[in-house]
């Protein structure tokens, strides 16, 4: 497993088959925004590719073969993800008024 700040990141043997592709922003695909700073949780390795599932919201990761991606952040010290798929979890914390994803 890996973790980077909020966003934890977790191996997993294979991706659900039907899955929606997140669109990259600015040619980097984005795991989370900083609702504070503004920094994001990014990778712009050509070879990876970002999914959702529709029907439980998941998030998914795959990293092509050709290498292990950097996961940048202003924030963090750079995470390096060798090839294979992860699901993507945000973490979330709990108030009185609600559950939220924890803000970085």
């Amino acid at each position: 497993m890996y973790r980077q700040g909020d966003v934890l990141i977790v191996p997993v043997d294979s991706v659900p088959g039907t899955l929606d592709p997140i669109e990259r922003e600015r040619g980097r695909i984005i795991l989370a925004h900083g609702e504070v700073t503004g920094h994001a949780h990014a990778i712009k390795a050509e070879s990876a590719a970002l999914f959702r599932d529709p029907k439980l919201m998941a998030v998914f990761l795959t990293v092509g073969a050709n290498g292990s991606v950097a996961l940048e952040h202003d924030e963090h010290d750079t995470i390096h993800l060798p090839p294979g798929n992860y699901q993507v979890i945000r973490q979330r914390e709990y108030s009185p008024e609600e559950i939220r994803n924890v803000a970085d």
